[in-house]
């Protein structure tokens, strides 16, 4: 049984393997463009002091991604 999380779960520090991509439409093809595929390591590096949205460490750069988001990027 797989044990699959969205990323907008991921704690400062904690990171995980992309096993899915849930989003739909220019999201999806943005994160694609990014290189958020299916075995890349990502990793939260911290979130906004509000919380939304989070900073991620993912194939050598820093991008922010909103929770909303985060939930259709499946890790484990």
């Amino acid at each position: 049984m797989e044990n699959l999380m969205g990323i907008h779960r991921l704690r400062p520090g904690e990171g995980g393997v992309v096993r899915k991509l849930l989003s739909e439409g220019a999201i999806r093809r943005r994160l694609l463009d990014i290189g958020l595929i299916e075995g890349t390591w990502v990793e939260c590096l911290g979130k906004s002091p509000a919380g939304d949205p989070s900073a991620y460490w993912i194939r050598g750069a820093v991008i922010a991604i909103r929770a909303e988001d985060g939930q259709k990027i499946l890790v484990e």
